[in-house]
């Protein structure tokens, strides 16, 4: 495949009777995907209000992915996948008290994870009674003293404390204070499930955990290169940036091994010429569907080709002053890569040389290049290789700190970045001690703590026993789920902070409490009056959001009045840490952050509602290297797979796990697949139909799925139907988290531990 065909929707490849989406991303499929969610949940009046008000100052920041929230927004600043998002938490439906008295929590295990959430929102604060296998209502201030009694009761570096991406940076905040006061910095957090190989790497090459780019970039980049982004399912307003960037003449290229239909082309729902008469927009100018994990070989070709361009015209292609006074490791790496040969790049890659020299002509026209990746890029063993090698290509030509250029993950969740920013981590430096003792008196602990794979390794073994979880499902977004859910239960003590019942309530340990908190649209009142919270966007921009809507009882709390009521029953009393005066006013938490975080956020209050947010700075940005050497890293590869060291074997197949165009992280919002074509159950493998010939697979068959990695332990899921689609050779696809059982705990990306779901070796078994 060498780019679009005459009829861009189609590869030229695509079998007309394999499975696949000629709709465009966004049109009237996206339309009719949140009027369905809107017909389930029950649409009111107020949720017509937040929907106009999502992503403008003064308004709800979205729920769902961090996608920048512009100053000038569109009239509906929301795409399908927020809308849902917001709809789903808006739900009419209530999982209350009656709900809980009715089913048991054996008999909400055979539920689907969809019907779970569709039972709605949490309303009061419930305990585990284990006699009559049902969660009952309790009093909060009884939850509050439990969970003190129990946390004070074990030594310290036993508990964990896991915090998703949803919870405002006030709450997560103190829910760092927390932890570190008590003693621990056992802080995992979602992106050490997907972004982890960034905030780890990134820093060591260009010397920031976090992308260079902000939106402004791209209304003067020349090009963009696409590496496993899935911009159509994951963050679907940058499509409107992108439409903008094709038609000023902007050049898109793709590397990704699944054809998604969003860097295909895209239907602006905001643009009635489109919806109705009009074309949609080509989107990827080029699209390459390399193999799993040969982001490194088709890169290593790519920076062939750009020293070959040198060669020819000395002194033109390279940014040479820039390569000699802002970089390092320069030298070594040439010699590597020139020495790389072209049928390597080729069989690892599985693209042609010419293709990559097309996609390199595309680099080499161009003056500023943004490069964008998603979790394509991060889950895989080498994921560090992966992005230093990205590096190498931006700085070979001085495309990172100048406008226009930059490196640029796409995070996936709201604030994910922001937690980060302000303490969830379980490493000191993400909290400075000296900023710990000076404001609140305390010692914090200097040891590092527990990630999420060190914490499940920490419960598989029993050395922790409690976990707290400030939203999100981690049993079901976990690797080796089935492992980590037969020892779940040993834990002394489980706390879930949540608005909806989901996987994770239902593996409760020896003390288990669910403890529903506000949603981002409901309305906050506290005692000096409504509260606003604030969350960071991928591009380091800082917005405040205030809910709307009437809370779905009086009974539940929002995330930092949890936060605080926790912290409170298990905290020797110091009257330096006021957890009443900070749940009562949350301006005073947002002054601590700045007095904690000064270059990042200050002036806070003054500038929570800024238009378009304010932006916290980027080092690298101003070309100012944050590294060991105090300069940027180019790094010499050292092999030109991604992938781990597989087992050898013609029935060995890479495992790509991925999310449908109707979920959100593990939140199943139904059943369609729309933009790849799929629809009804989510139990399927797809394959291309040469594989499928060649293994003697039939389409519809049902097979079991082995994972191919001998460590002792047999990982197996089954019923899984033969689903015929267009992929690579050598690899196959299915869902997330439906597949997560097969990805071994310990096969991740070696700096940061992300597990490699999107490279896990495995056999189809018949």
């Amino acid at each position: 495949m060498t780019g679009f065909p005459p009829d861009p929707g189609r590869a030229v490849s695509q079998d007309p009777d394999t499975p696949h989406d000629t709709d465009p991303a966004g049109g009237w499929g996206s339309l009719k995907g949140v009027a369905r969610v809107a017909g389930e949940t029950g649409v009111s009046a107020v949720a017509a209000r937040i929907l106009g008000s999502l992503n403008k100052p003064g308004g709800v920041m979205c729920s769902s992915c961090a996608w920048a929230k512009p100053a000038k927004p569109n009239t509906f600043e929301f795409c399908e996948n927020g809308a849902k998002a917001t709809l789903w938490e808006l739900d009419r439906n209530r999982a209350d008290a009656a709900f809980f008295a009715r089913h048991s929590v054996t008999e909400l295990r055979d539920w689907h994870d969809h019907d779970l959430e569709k039972s709605g929102r949490l309303t009061e604060p419930l305990r585990y009674d284990p006699g009559l296998d049902r969660y009952a209502p309790v009093s909060w201030d009884t939850a509050f003293a439990e969970i003190g009694r129990e946390l004070r009761g074990m030594s310290p570096e036993r508990a964990v404390f896991y915090a998703s991406g949803h919870a405002g940076l006030e709450a997560s905040y103190l829910y760092a204070l927390f932890a570190r006061a008590m003693g621990h910095q056992n802080l995992p957090q979602s992106s050490n499930m997907c972004h982890e190989t960034t905030s780890v790497n990134l820093e060591t090459f260009i010397g920031t955990p976090v992308g260079t780019c902000t939106l402004d970039d791209f209304e003067t980049c020349d090009t963009i290169f696409f590496f496993g982004q899935n911009t159509g399912s994951n963050s679907p307003r940058f499509l409107h940036v992108l439409k903008a960037a094709v038609q000023r003449g902007c050049r898109i290229v793709t590397f990704n091994p699944v054809r998604e239909r969003g860097l295909i082309e895209f239907a602006d729902p905001q643009s009635p010429g489109q919806m109705t008469l009009g074309k949609p927009t080509r989107i990827s100018e080029k699209y390459y569907q390399l193999r799993p994990g040969g982001d490194i070989a088709v890169i290593a070709g790519l920076m062939k080709c750009v020293l070959e361009a040198e060669d020819a015209a000395p002194g033109t292609v390279l940014d040479h002053a820039f390569i000699a006074a802002e970089t390092t490791g320069f030298a070594e790496t040439e010699k590597t890569v020139r020495a790389t040969l072209w049928p390597e790049i080729e069989r690892h890659s599985g693209l042609t040389e010419a293709m990559i020299r097309e996609a390199a002509e595309i680099y080499l026209s161009a003056d500023r290049a943004i490069g964008i990746y998603g979790m394509g890029m991060t889950q895989h063993v080498n994921g560090w290789l992966n992005l230093g090698m990205l590096c190498n290509l931006l700085l070979m030509r001085g495309n990172i700190g100048k406008p226009g250029a930059g490196i640029s993950p796409v995070r996936g969740h709201s604030n994910v970045q922001g937690q980060r920013t302000v303490g969830i981590g379980e490493k000191s430096k993400h909290m400075p001690a000296d900023k710990l003792r000076a404001l609140f008196g305390i010692e914090p602990p200097s040891r590092d703590g527990l990630n999420a794979v060190h914490a499940c390794e920490g419960i598989l073994d029993g050395r922790v026993e409690a976990l707290v979880s400030l939203g999100g499902n981690l049993v079901r977004a976990l690797p080796d789920r089935v492992r980590m859910e037969a020892a779940w239960p040993n834990l002394r003590l489980t706390v879930h902070v949540a608005t909806k019942l989901n996987r994770s309530h239902l593996v409760p340990g020896q003390v288990s409490y669910i403890l529903p908190c506000l949603g981002r649209t409901d309305r906050d009142l506290q005692a000096s009056g409504p509260q606003a919270v604030s969350m960071e966007d991928t591009f380091s921009h800082i917005y405040g959001s205030l809910g709307r809507a009437e809370p779905p009882s009086e009974d539940v709390r929002s995330e930092l009045a949890i936060v605080a009521g926790m912290a409170k029953a298990t905290l020797r009393e110091n009257p330096r840490l006021d957890w009443d005066g900070w749940t009562a006013n949350y301006d005073r938490v947002r002054d601590l952050i700045a007095q904690t975080f000064p270059d990042d956020f200050a002036d806070f209050n003054t500038r929570l509602m800024q238009p378009g947010g304010f932006y916290r700075g980027n080092p690298a940005r101003d070309r100012t290297w944050k590294t060991e050497s105090g300069k940027a890293q180019f790094t010499a590869p050292t092999t030109l797979s991604a992938l781990g060291e597989a087992p050898e074997g013609d029935d060995v197949m890479t495992l790509i796990t991925l999310r449908s165009n109707d979920q959100f992280n593990t939140t199943i919002y139904g059943f369609s697949d729309r933009l790849r074509g799929l629809s009804g159950g989510r139990e399927i493998v797809m394959i291309n139909r040469r594989e499928l010939v060649r293994l003697g697979l039939s389409e519809g068959q049902k097979v079991a799925l082995e994972t191919a990695i001998a460590d002792g332990v047999t990982r197996r899921v089954e019923g899984f139907a033969v689903t015929p689609y267009d992929l690579p050779d050598g690899c196959i696809a299915g869902y997330y988290p439906e597949l997560n059982p097969l990805v071994p705990l310990g096969y991740h990306e070696k700096n940061s531990q992300t597990p490699a779901y999107k490279g896990t070796p495995v056999r189809i078994v018949v």
